[in-house]
């Protein structure tokens, strides 16, 4: 169960929220017995102060029959309502009164000639005799010795007039009526958290399987798309990182549909310009060989051989610079150079193609001289490449515009034709490895797509960038930048 998305995340909430209530229930009980012996204080506080008064005022009228009626009364009240054991305790230590009576059988060895129980302990009154409040819990020094549990006592001392002190109040509780409060807030809290994990574990459950659920669906895929099946896509519309990461799914979907589209082509054209010199090469040398090209013919077809075996080379060439570069092998000699020149001496070696499709070239440099580091070959390279595939793709007549402009420490380098432009949906494809743009815009069918990505290798091993600007029948334009030397 563990194994799966849906498993960790039931069983990582259920710890989760089992954790927290147990912190939870430890500082509840802790605070419950800390405010159960508060709020007994308080209550008995409140209690001695009232059972205080009834005793003075019994004091001040002793043989008044009601004023002990009234304070015997109030003495059974308070012992009720706190749930307590009330002494009134003299100075002496001898027991005057109590509620509820002391049973016989602690009384009978306590009681001496006043007729009156007397405290066995003298720590059990003296300090309170001595006008301090006391507060003990156990089993006052061995009075209460009976085994029911530990108890409570609060001792406040009786002042007559404020300074002498005549007795004391004692309030005994049992410890146990205030854990009995405890334990029944505390069965009330774990009730209320078995209802929480429950219903937290049914709502973690419809959770996790709607998350899970998507995830699925995005492994199935993947395995279909790993088979070779790139048409599959998925339909997840949630607005969350699944459903992100779902348009990345099928925008990746996409890209690797297209680019098996372009590789099938590659392979295609490949295999068709290494085809068709072979072929020419085969079929002159056999001529030659055997006769059918009577000798005076010799030197032209073997000129035409020649000119077959450098296209195979060239080829081959450009694939193995490709693959030296993006196996980042490829060895920059860095150096400042004047870019406005390389460009007017790449435009007059390709003269002869410009003229023969009476083409208009137009330069326009922002700065007469303009300085740039890099490689001047390998940028060389980039410019003849674009230069080229601006004269194959512009229709004879047309004009070709190639213009440097300097901003901070870059040099923008263009070159601008306008030809038949680019499909918007081929433009974010265009420098990728093997790619070719429709060559029925162009009456040359010579490229492999090798060119572009030979170009966007060397910008960024400059550490550059290159883009393309195009709109479908009003041409390209295609700028990279350079440091500025």
């Amino acid at each position: 169960m563990l194994k799966s998305i849906f498993g960790k995340l039931m069983a990582m909430f259920s710890l989760l929220l089992v954790f927290g209530f147990l912190v939870a229930g430890g500082i509840l009980y802790y605070f419950l017995s800390d405010y159960a012996v508060k709020d007994k204080v308080q209550l008995v506080e409140n209690s001695a102060k009232r059972v205080e008064n009834y005793f003075l005022a019994y004091l001040g009228s002793y043989e008044n029959l009601a004023a002990r009626i009234v304070f015997e009364r109030s003495m059974e009240f308070f012992s009720s309502y706190s749930n307590s054991m009330i002494w009134i305790v003299e100075k002496n230590g001898h027991i005057f009164h109590s509620e509820p009576a002391l049973p016989k059988r602690i009384t009978q060895n306590l009681i001496d000639d006043t007729g009156y129980p007397l405290l066995p302990d003298k720590r059990q009154y003296e300090r309170v005799m001595s006008g301090r409040e006391i507060s003990l819990k156990g089993d006052f020094y061995g009075f209460f010795d009976d085994g029911e549990g530990p108890w409570l006592t609060i001792a406040k001392p009786i002042f007559r007039q404020g300074k002498e002190v005549i007795g004391a109040i004692y309030f005994h509780t049992p410890i146990p009526e205030l854990q009995r409060a405890r334990s029944t807030v505390f069965r009330l809290f774990l009730t209320s958290v078995f209802i929480s994990l429950a219903v937290s574990a049914l709502l973690v459950y419809v959770f996790s399987k709607t998350l899970s659920k998507p995830l699925k669906q995005i492994k199935s895929a993947a395995r279909v798309i790993a088979n070779g099946e790139f048409q599959n896509r998925l339909d997840i519309r949630s607005r969350d990182e699944i459903g992100e990461l779902a348009v990345s799914f099928n925008q990746m979907a996409s890209a690797l549909q297209k680019l098996e589209e372009v590789r099938r082509s590659f392979i295609a054209n490949v295999s068709h310009e290494l085809r068709t010199p072979m072929t020419t090469i085969r079929g002159f040398v056999e001529g030659i060989l055997d006769g059918t090209i009577p000798s005076e013919r010799h030197e032209t077809y073997l000129g035409i051989v020649k000119e077959e075996t450098e296209r195979l080379n060239r080829l081959v060439n450009d694939l193995l610079d490709l693959a030296k570069m993006e196996a980042g092998e490829l060895s920059l000699d860095m150096r400042d150079f004047e870019i406005n020149e390389l460009l007017r001496r790449t435009v007059i070696k390709l003269e002869n193609l410009i003229v023969g499709k009476n083409l208009q070239v137009e330069a326009f440099f922002e700065e007469e001289s303009t300085y740039v580091n890099a490689d001047p070959d390998a940028i060389e390279r980039v410019v003849l490449n674009l230069l080229h595939n601006a004269i194959k793709f512009t229709d004879p007549g047309g004009r070709i515009r190639v213009s440097t402009a300097v901003s901070k420490e870059r040099v923008f380098v263009s070159v601008e034709d306008d030809g038949m432009g680019i499909e918007k949906d081929e433009i974010d494809f265009i420098g990728e490895r093997f790619y070719q743009s429709d060559k029925s815009r162009g009456k040359d069918k010579s490229g492999t797509g090798l060119g572009l990505a030979i170009i966007k290798n060397i910008i960024n091993e400059h550490r550059q960038e290159i883009w393309v600007e195009s709109e479908p029948g009003k041409g390209s334009k295609f700028t990279f930048t350079l440091k500025r030397a």
